[in-house]
């Protein structure tokens, strides 16, 4: 049975279906040597598949295993494979794979930190990422200004952004001082800055926002900025089953691995090993800009992004979250 093209792709994990298509419009993908069109479909699973001329091997449904990261962001961190100025990204500290590549479910802000889910599978990715699949994303925001029921009342409601009318599911006050004030939000869709851009139709500003759900994953208290674990299969399974998958019946997390599970301290030490490996080398590129006399300006000591609240006690699925104290 034939399949579209870039569904074929998606599940090869070369991205989510929506990037799959946007290079088959740019004709960046070819089919035994003919540029693909967008609505192709893909009749021999045998075909010679080229993304921007490399060879892509094509896994049936049943070939590849379904695996899935949480991914604990840090401030800073771009969402991309790759940055020309050579920032840091976020798959710089995923896990290296052979005949596949992580695909990002969705995408945060530079300036926003929390949790980031990754798969093999770029159909649960675009599942989970499609607005019809009306997944809840929660996310701890602070907010500078003077902020009153009727404000929040509108944000419930629904106003009108750029590019439509969007709404918060549900908004939650978690205390504050002065002219901050930390609220939770929830949110089914995952249009560009739409957290920010809801509160600032408001008229004030998000001075830090932090993902700590998705769907019923958590962003757990233990997972260090810049760490990972990777989901064993019930939760790999809860993720299929939300989009309307078949269920994963493999893994690649072994007994012995469960029984190793990485302690907090053991990420802790890989990040901060990942950290000095980048700083040193940093150095010598540091040393020629301040040569030039172009070296980036330092900043204040001890700055840097402080340790986030932890996770709050949201109830599962697609229900609201409960008040807190």
């Amino acid at each position: 049975m034939s399949e579209k093209l870039q569904k074929v792709l998606a599940r090869a994990g070369t991205g989510s279906r929506r990037e799959m298509e946007s290079y088959i419009q740019a004709g960046r993908v070819s089919v035994n040597g003919v540029v693909a069109k967008l609505g192709d479909r893909l009749d021999d699973p045998s075909a010679l598949v080229r993304v921007d001329g490399h060879a892509v091997p094509l896994n049936a449904p049943s070939e590849s295993v379904c695996r899935v990261l949480a991914y604990n962001k840090p401030e800073g961190e771009l969402c991309t494979r790759s940055d020309p100025e050579g920032r840091r990204t976020v798959f710089d500290r995923l896990p290296k794979l052979k005949d596949a590549r992580w695909v990002a479910v969705g995408r945060l802000d530079a300036n926003t930190s929390g949790l980031m889910l990754f798969t093999t599978d770029g159909e649960l990715a675009n599942r989970l990422m499609h607005p019809s699949r009306q997944v809840q994303r929660e996310y701890m925001v602070r907010v500078f200004g003077e902020v009153n029921e009727d404000m929040v009342r509108k944000l419930v409601a629904g106003v009108e952004l750029e590019d439509g009318v969007a709404r918060f599911e549900d908004v939650v006050y978690a205390g504050g001082e002065g002219m901050n004030h930390t609220f939770y939000v929830v949110i089914t869709e995952g249009r560009n800055r739409e957290v920010r851009r809801l509160w600032e139709t408001q008229g004030v500003t998000v001075s830090r926002l932090k993902r700590v759900r998705y769907g019923d994953i958590y962003l757990e208290k233990d997972l260090p900025r810049g760490g990972w674990r990777e989901m064993e299969l019930k939760e790999v399974n809860y993720l299929r089953e939300m989009v309307e998958m078949q269920p994963e019946s493999q893994t690649v997390i072994t007994p012995e691995d469960q029984k190793r599970k990485k302690s907090r301290q053991k990420i802790r030490r890989a990040v901060r090993r990942y950290e000095e490996r980048i700083d040193s080398n940093d150095k010598p590129k540091k040393a020629r800009q301040a040569r030039r006399g172009n070296a980036p300006a330092a900043g204040p000591k001890g700055a840097g992004p402080k340790k986030g609240n932890q996770r709050p006690g949201a109830p599962r699925g697609k229900g609201k979250p409960r008040t807190r104290k």
